[in-house]
């Protein structure tokens, strides 16, 4: 573990990968690593400027061109911001695109990924890594990658010209230097490690304020206010003890950056003021020039530094943006067949399927609907019947069997005409937090109002909207928070309806309600159910009464299997469950 966090101080593979993003963007890259290349040279010109001004114009007073070279100085200056602009805002604006184009791919893939992959992602990691994550590498563009190329070259001929001007200065202001180099070393050593050890934790908290604020009403009931406070305090003073150790690390590193600075002016000054006393051949202009070239000698070191570590943080951040990137737990959508009407035949052969490996859900299972039947799954909790419509969906991949739709093996076809062929009304259904109308047509602006009010009024639910403030445009807040359960579902099943899908799978959709809106699900689920190919999860056995086959399902295999008669007239668990929810 220590091993991962310390790691190597910079991973340059990860940073090419970065880099590789920034390709549709190449030509303004381009001209922001020239600016930065033209900024690097036009930075040390200006002390070498006041050093020839000072020995040629001042002490020997020449006002006129003194006024000349101010002048350039003044030019060079308005250069220099021109020349800024154009870099800050070009790399700038490339970091911006690489992270909408990177937050693009990442949420395309997450869309991609198998059910199996949330069911052990916590979302608020995915949260973390879609957008505070992501954030930190357009850092790496506009204050990191090329600030970094362009401190070092500035560097690099700020010390060329230090030697060009006077080699023996140059000596003199270089001997903090391996001090300096040996702090910048440790400093980033320590650095990447303090910076994973954040994003660790800020992953942390958020996953846990997304999972508590979610289960509010379970903490609220059980009384574990002040239980799961004292756990929100853990994390944040681990969080905050982690920013501390970066925080140390910064508080020892500058001081120590700018102490020897402040030592090698010092040393100038000394080794200067004591050779124009002893009247050898370096000049007052020299000397200031001397001491203008260290301050840009320094601050482009302690600026690497600061730069590395915002480098650092992005190279952090991609590393884990790419790892979900990297997940292979896809969908498997390799299917050629496109089917744009299916009758809704469904076939069932030997299925075997696992959440876990070897943990059966599903064993040998094997059944056969009509299309246009409606078919019933029943049985006590963990018997496997809401896998079988996760599978019927593929939200999860068998392991042995095959599952076939009017005689097409499911994973032939392609997921997309799959899925537009079948609809799903689940018991606790999520809407988003924007307007009715919105959460029944999913944001498809080719389905109109009209359409609506007219699928409503088929339906038998336009009353109840028309009922809401403001009807259609009625906002429910989010998750649906202000509609009632029942509410929620008849939202739903026109949400489907409107869809007219081939095949209609209802996952306990009628459970948990009163009686007045279970009589409008019924009658809605009479109109949704016609001519479509019907699965229902029943909780209550009255609703089923009239479905073509009942299977009775335990332990991952069917127990029973025929119509509701046929099932009493066996006698066996079904007959017993019916009569104890006739005597209730």
């Amino acid at each position: 573990m220590q091993q991962n966090k310390t790691g190597k101080v910079l991973d340059v593979s990860l940073l090419f990968r970065v880099i590789t993003f920034a390709k549709p963007y190449k030509k303004q890259f381009l001209i922001a690593a020239l600016s930065a290349i033209i900024l690097s040279f036009l930075g040390p010109a200006r002390p070498m400027l006041i050093n020839y001004a000072i020995d040629n114009f001042i002490i020997i007073a020449d006002p006129e061109n003194l006024l000349r070279i101010t002048v350039l100085l003044i030019a060079l200056l308005f250069c220099e911001g021109f020349v800024q602009f154009f870099y800050i805002y070009l790399s700038t604006w490339i970091g911006q695109n690489v992270i909408l184009d990177l937050r693009k791919k990442i949420f395309k893939h997450i869309l991609s990924l198998k059910m199996t992959y949330f069911d052990k992602t916590p979302i608020g990691t995915l949260v973390t890594r879609s957008v505070s994550d992501i954030e930190t590498i357009a850092d790496i563009f506009s204050q990191g990658l090329l600030v970094i190329i362009a401190e070092l070259l500035k560097l690099v001929i700020v010390i060329v010209v230090m030697f060009y001007t006077d080699w023996r200065l140059s000596i003199i202001a270089l001997l903090t230097i391996p001090v300096l180099l040996i702090a910048t070393a440790w400093f980033k050593r320590n650095i990447k490690a303090s910076f994973q050890d954040v994003r660790d934790k800020v992953s942390s908290i958020n996953a846990f304020v997304q999972e508590h604020i979610v289960g509010m009403n379970i903490v609220q009931i059980f009384n574990r206010e002040e239980a799961e406070f004292e756990k929100f305090k853990s994390i944040n003073v681990e969080h905050r003890d982690a920013h501390l150790r970066s925080i140390f690390y910064y508080a020892v590193f500058f001081p120590v950056v700018e102490v020897l600075s402040a030592m090698s002016i010092g040393l100038i000054v000394w080794y200067g003021g004591e050779a124009i006393l002893a009247g050898k051949s370096i000049t007052l202009g020299e000397i200031i020039a001397f001491i203008l070239y260290i301050h840009m000698m320094f601050r482009p070191i302690r600026q690497l530094a600061d730069r590395f570590n915002i480098l650092q943080m992005g190279i952090v951040g991609s590393e884990r943006v790419f790892k979900i990137l990297d997940t292979n737990d896809k969908i498997d959508d390799n299917g050629k067949i496109e089917v744009l009407d299916i009758k809704g035949d469904i076939l069932f052969e030997n299925v075997w399927f696992a959440y876990k490996e070897k943990q059966w859900v599903l064993k040998d299972l094997s059944f056969h609907i009509s299309a246009g039947k409606f078919l019933a799954l029943v049985g006590q909790t963990g018997a496997g019947k809401s896998s079988v419509i996760r599978i019927l969906n593929r939200f999860y991949e068998i392991s042995k069997g095959s599952v076939k739709i009017d005689g097409i093996a499911i994973d032939e076809m392609s997921l997309s005409s799959l899925r537009n062929n079948i609809a799903l009304v689940q018991q606790d259904v999520f809407l988003f937090s924007d307007s009715i109308f919105k959460n029944i047509t999913l944001f498809d602006d080719s389905i109109s109002k009209d359409e609506v009010v007219s699928a409503a009024k088929e339906i038998g639910i336009h009353d109840f909207i028309s009922s809401l403030p403001d009807g259609l445009d009625y906002v429910v807040g989010e998750r649906g928070v202000t509609l009632s359960s029942g509410q929620r579902q008849l939202i739903a099943f026109l949400r489907v309806y409107i869809r007219n899908p081939k095949i209609l799978i209802l996952d306990e959709a009628t459970a948990s309600i009163d009686s007045a809106t279970e009589q409008l699900l019924q009658n809605a689920l009479a109109k949704l159910s016609k001519d479509r190919t019907t699965i229902v999860i029943a909780h209550r056995l009255s609703t089923i009464i009239n479905a073509h086959k009942i299977l009775l399902l335990g332990d991952g295999i069917v127990l029973e299997e025929g119509n509701h008669k046929q099932l009493l007239d066996l006698k066996g668990s079904y007959a017993k469950m019916y009569e104890n929810q006739i005597s209730d």
